[in-house]
């Protein structure tokens, strides 16, 4: 195959038994989400939404 690992792969190999349809789709699928590259953690849009809202910033033409 290929020198990449497969995610779809692992889950394949480890099917409980008695496994519906549904069941099966959604493991995949989540299989798939995971395996997506993630999004840096931290930084700025991450330390101000954890801040809240600054005051003033909702009305800015209240201040000068």
């Amino acid at each position: 195959m290929t020198d990449h690992d497969d995610p779809l792969a692992k889950t394949q190999d480890a099917v409980p038994a008695g496994e519906t349809p549904a069941q099966k789709a959604l493991r995949l699928k989540t299989a798939k989400l995971d395996a997506r590259p993630k999004p840096p953690r931290g930084g700025r849009f991450q330390r101000e939404q954890a801040a809240g809202v600054t005051p003033g910033a909702n009305r800015p033409w209240t201040h000068k």
